[in-house]
């Protein structure tokens, strides 16, 4: 990771300022959309009749123009008691409060009209105002009341009744009625909106398969009910079923419009599909709905996300012949390039172009651009964008106050990550919180939720960002304030936690967090596969993985990537090769980049690196850097010279300005004793301004991060820490331990090697552990964002049987949990 490497200009181009507010229409403008002015005399005002004025409002209610509402409110105020006698007026009126969201107006409208005005019309509208801006209960109320007055519900009033029970607690409390009455009203297949809304209704509460019997039982099916369930259908992970309902619309005579084609090409990006969606792209050119900006975004994720040959330069041409750029296209465009990782650099320099289009980026696009900086260890970059995010009021949006955390802590800046951290948290939580510590289990919490902001999305997002930063006290903080919020059985929550409790090195609470949750999705089963995998315990990922198909739940290309990196881990090599085969041939999944360099990781780790090489000239595609850098590792480990060369030739062909290739042929020839070719390579490295990645131990101690660098002397107790590792090493050495001078690879005597070895940054951070930690049940859990050396990782063994404490190491590649002398990895890693 290079400390030097941003291709982002050292000023960023300025955001586009935000746009401006429309200016203050006076009461007297001409609204040309109306095509007259407002009555500005007393004479016009008394000619406004009864049809005009409800005209005017249901002009502006079909142009959500509120402000023009507001104002011809005011003139019926003034011009007599139409609002009082005139139902189609007041109902008119309440329509369009309603449809322009503003509920207390439309509340006060509804509650002015007498008793004998009010008719259905009246009653439906309030009742759907309701239900669209989050008054769901009160909603349903309403609608009781409205049969309670003797009005009997038609198709509309009983949609904003299907509408309210989109939550799922209103939903297992009233739907069954709901439908009930659509039943007794003979509306049950016969009106398409009803219909509509009760395959809504099902399928936001997760019933798919009530959805269907509602489309089974339309006796006449659209365009936008067919789109509707291809929609749903695609929104919940069913990708499959989505497809072959859009094969049966095609069969029975339907034109897919712009909104079908983008939820297809949704379904066919799940399913991996390149040849599906070459073929949606081929029947969107036929319809003329390449062009449409949702369709061209939907190709353009297509595409960017297919992995296969030249996918990427295909997505590059839908973009640019798109008649005009969004942030949404740019989005789709950005991620792309970050997914693959090897071309980040890209990432930055689009971003340039976007913001000279004058482009705000949104929230997804900061996060993408905030992954492609951690992907590069690029602080400047990564700063800079941090501080646009700041500007555009977006840094505490959830997922991007996560990237952010993540960015830094992945850069090594576990200070600039707890901070990211913290703000997120204090932003989302503190009010939350102290509502808990009062009276917050009356009526006065669902207001304070919504204006905090919580949902199971705020939950799962801040325990993600607490297991970024290691930080598993805040991560069970937010894990029993969720409980409390009666988030307990939210499945997003469960998989977050599933990966925050492996990825702090509390494997049996995430076991326990697996177990708990009622419904496990792909993600969950994946999370709990690479937790094992990560921890060490192949075997029983590779269980645990028979135990999801048998479920019958579709593995995807990310859960074979931890199955594929469980048998890495256990040198399985038969049985990598044998998943290798299956995820293409039992679940037509092709293979992604991640998916080769783990088969390279398998076999070089094995000592196989000729098969490895071998395996890289046979795929079906150009390798990329990851692939030729994971052969290079397998080269250095094994010292396999010839090959190392060939593979670091590669690496700095496609990626000239990391340093990781050239440290790692350093490293190769410094093993051999080439030390004339070391020189050459450091030489290389100045003249490119390039630096090796900084190793950095870290731990957290009493809400505190502390963190230690090799040779460091900066902490308070350094004193302390010091001559506590000196008897430490005088203890281990008597059990055996022999320093491994062979991996400082400089060309110095053996005495000034092994000084420099007992100086590395997890040996200070285990005798800090062991002077702070004085609990002799709790672990010594130590964070490094590098691989632990050999050398190390044998002190820390040793260390684990001296003490009797069991030392738990998280680095960038998996857990080591050493007890008694031993390591959970096998000694393969």
């Amino acid at each position: 990771m290079a400390t030097v490497r941003a291709t982002l200009p050292a000023n960023l181009p300025p955001p586009p300022p935000p746009s401006p507010s429309p200016p203050a229409r006076s009461p007297t403008a001409t609204y040309p959309r109306h095509g007259k002015p407002l009555a500005t005399t007393p004479a016009e005002r008394a000619a406004l009749q009864p049809s005009e004025a409800a005209s005017l409002l249901t002009a502006a209610a079909r142009a959500r123009d509120l402000l023009l509402g507001r104002s011809l409110h005011a003139r019926l105020l003034r011009t007599g008691t139409l609002l009082e006698s005139d139902a189609v007026v007041a109902n008119s009126l309440l329509t369009l409060y309603s449809k322009c969201g503003a509920v207390a107006a439309a509340r006060s409208v509804f509650d002015g009209m007498p008793d004998g005005l009010r008719d259905l019309v009246s009653w439906t509208a309030m009742a759907s105002c309701l239900a669209r801006n989050g008054a769901e209960a009160e909603a349903l109320r309403l609608f009781g009341e409205t049969i309670e007055v003797g009005l009997r519900p038609n198709a509309f009033t009983l949609c904003a009744a299907a509408q309210a029970c989109f939550v799922n607690e209103l939903f297992h409390s009233a739907g069954g009625a709901v439908l009930g009455l659509v039943f007794k009203m003979g509306l049950w297949g016969t009106d398409v909106s009803v219909g509509c809304a009760l395959i809504d209704m099902f399928a936001k509460n997760g019933d798919l398969v009530a959805a269907r019997r509602v489309f089974h039982g339309l006796v006449e099916r659209t365009v936008v009910v067919w789109t509707l369930l291809i929609t749903r259908y695609a929104q919940d992970s069913c990708a499959d079923e989505a497809v072959e309902l859009f094969l049966d619309m095609l069969e029975n005579g339907f034109r897919p419009d712009q909104y079908t084609m983008s939820s297809m090409l949704s379904a066919c990006t799940e399913l991996g599909s390149f040849r599906l969606g070459q073929q949606l792209h081929s029947l969107a050119l036929r319809l003329g709905l390449e062009s449409d900006d949702c369709v061209s975004c939907g190709l353009v994720d297509m595409y960017a996300k297919s992995h296969i040959g030249h996918s990427m330069h295909n997505a590059r041409e839908v973009f640019n012949r798109m008649p005009k750029h969004n942030v949404m296209s740019w989005t789709a465009l950005l991620s792309g390039y970050v997914q693959r990782g090897s071309q980040d650099n890209k990432v930055l320099i689009l971003l340039c172009e976007m913001l000279n289009e004058g482009i705000r980026p949104n929230h997804i696009t900061y996060s993408s651009l905030l992954k492609a900086c951690a992907n590069l260890g690029d602080q400047d970059s990564g700063r800079q964008i941090h501080a646009h995010c700041i500007k555009s009021n977006l840094a505490n949006i959830n997922v991007v106050g996560n990237a952010l955390v993540s960015m830094y802590a992945e850069s090594g800046c576990m200070a600039e990550a707890m901070q990211a951290f913290d703000q997120l948290y204090e932003k989302n939580l503190v009010s939350f919180s102290c509502d808990f510590d009062g009276d917050g289990r009356n009526q006065d919490y669902q207001i304070q939720r919504m204006d905090v902001g919580i949902s199971t999305f705020t939950f799962a997002s801040l325990i993600s960002a607490a297991a970024s930063v290691g930080l598993l006290t805040k991560g069970q903080q937010l894990h029993a304030l969720s409980l409390k919020a009666g988030f307990g059985s939210d499945r997003g929550i469960g998989n977050s936690l599933v990966s925050m409790y492996s990825r702090c090195g509390y494997l049996e609470d995430a076991c326990r967090a697996f177990d708990e949750m009622n419904d496990h999705n792909v993600i969950s089963w994946t999370s709990m596969i690479s937790g094992l995998a990560k921890h060490g315990y192949a075997e029983r990922a590779l269980g645990l993985f028979h135990d999801m198909i048998s479920a019958g739940v579709k593995p995807n290309d990310v859960t074979y990537i931890a199955v594929l990196s469980a048998c890495s881990h256990a040198g399985l090599v038969k049985e990598g090769k044998d998943h290798f085969r299956m995820m293409q041939k039992d679940h037509g999944l092709i293979p992604r980049m991640e998916h080769y360099a783990c088969m390279v990781d398998l076999l070089g780790r094995s000592g196989l690196v000729e098969e490895a090489l071998n395996f890289i000239n046979e795929m079906p595609c150009k390798a990329d850097a990851l692939v030729w850098k994971t052969l290079l590792g397998a080269c250095k480990t094994h010292n396999n010279m010839d090959i190392g060369e060939i593979a670091a030739n590669h690496v700095l062909e496609l990626e000239p300005q990391d340093p990781a290739p050239y440290v790692l042929l350093s490293n190769l020839y410094a093993d051999a004793g080439l030390w004339d070719q070391v020189a050459r390579i450091r030489s290389a490295m100045r003249d490119k301004n390039l630096m090796k990645e900084t190793g950095l131990s870290w731990m957290h101690v009493e809400n505190t991060i502390h963190e230690f660098r090799a040779g460091d002397t900066s902490h308070p107790r350094a004193d302390e820490i010091y001559t506590k590792l000196d008897k430490l090493i005088r203890d281990i050495k008597g059990m055996g331990y022999v320093p491994d001078t062979s991996i400082v690879l400089h060309d110095m005597p053996d005495e000034l090697k092994e000084q420099f070895l007992l100086q590395h940054s997890e040996k200070i951070a285990v005798a800090f552990g062991l002077i702070s930690c004085t609990s002799a049940t709790k672990p010594i859990r130590i964070f490094k964002n590098l691989r632990v050396c050999s050398d190390c990782h044998s002190a820390l063994k040793y260390v684990s049987k001296a003490t009797g404490r069991e030392i738990i190491l998280r680095d960038s590649n998996r857990f080591h949990m050493m007890k008694d002398g031993e390591c959970s990895c096998g000694e393969y890693w």
